[in-house]
């Protein structure tokens, strides 16, 4: 071997090095990213929550479980009311649980003679799961539970899904799957359009990155590699496409979290009867 091939050999084995770090280095990011977004961290509530909470806590429950599509057992509550008028089926948000943000909506509901169902999505609660998938699988929780509710309304009383945040997501995504014929209305709090706008939303707000096409495809491989499910199956357009119940949109016009432009192209996305409502000054999760 002459010095010029020698010279192109090592040259070549540099160059395969730092490819080989940066390519562990993008991955190494990609992982970081689905870690911190996807993979089951169950969180808490801040004081704020402590007064509607108790409220919940004080109230006679019954403990209802389903079993998820691909085999996993999803708790409930299901709170009656007196001479109830209807029965909502309350989807939180992001790592919540039962008795978190939804806990303040709960107890007017309730007062106001409906019944009351509060779901823990899987990976929250008592809910089991590892992953969340940002209303790809979660859309067919909430469909099941619908089902559930219906089973046993033998009062045949209208039955409304009312979400927030990804759980709003959520509700809009189960409407474009066959529901109960009791279920007469959706309500969307703060829901985003879809995963992929959501996350490029949050790298730019948290991280300042504006341009992550390459982190997304891989977070789209990790998510269909260990949760089992692709980023486009978490999108509300072809939902709302297809439902013909009316909804109600909300959201707050300072939300940082979910920008209120994911309840623009909501409403404009959905076919049926609607109604959006923009909160001036409203923060994430305080526009209803």
């Amino acid at each position: 071997m002459n010095c010029g091939e020698i010279m192109m050999k090592k040259k070549f084995i540099k160059l395969f090095a730092i490819l080989s770090f940066v390519f562990l280095g993008v991955l190494e990011m990609g992982w970081r990213f689905f870690n911190m977004v996807v993979c089951c961290k169950r969180g808490e509530y801040k004081k704020e929550y402590n007064e509607s909470k108790a409220w919940c806590f004080e109230q006679k429950m019954q403990d209802c479980y389903i079993k998820s599509i691909d085999g996993l057992k999803l708790h409930a509550l299901y709170l009656p009311a007196e001479d109830a008028k209807r029965i909502v089926i309350l989807s939180h948000g992001y790592r919540g649980s039962r008795f978190g943000t939804l806990s303040f909506m709960a107890k007017y509901l309730h007062e106001h003679q409906c019944d009351v169902l509060f779901i823990e999505h899987r990976c929250c609660g008592d809910s089991e799961g590892k992953y969340i998938t940002f209303g790809a699988k979660e859309q067919w929780d909430v469909q099941q539970w619908a089902v559930y509710v219906s089973e046993r309304n033998k009062e045949k009383l209208p039955i409304y899904l009312y979400g927030q945040s990804m759980g709003a997501a959520a509700v809009l995504m189960a409407a474009g799957h066959t529901l109960p014929a009791e279920v007469k209305g959706l309500i969307a709090d703060c829901g985003f359009q879809s995963m992929e706008g959501q996350m490029r939303d949050m790298a730019a707000n948290w991280f300042h990155l504006h341009h992550i096409p390459l982190l997304l495809m891989e977070l789209d491989w990790f998510c269909s590699l260990l949760a089992g499910f692709h980023m486009k199956d978490a999108d509300t357009a072809e939902a709302m496409k297809k439902n013909t119940r009316p909804v109600l949109f909300f959201h707050g016009e300072k939300d940082t979290y979910v920008y209120p432009t994911n309840s623009f192209q909501n409403y404009m996305l959905c076919r049926a009867e609607k109604e959006l409502v923009i909160i001036p000054g409203a923060r994430h999760l305080c526009s209803a």
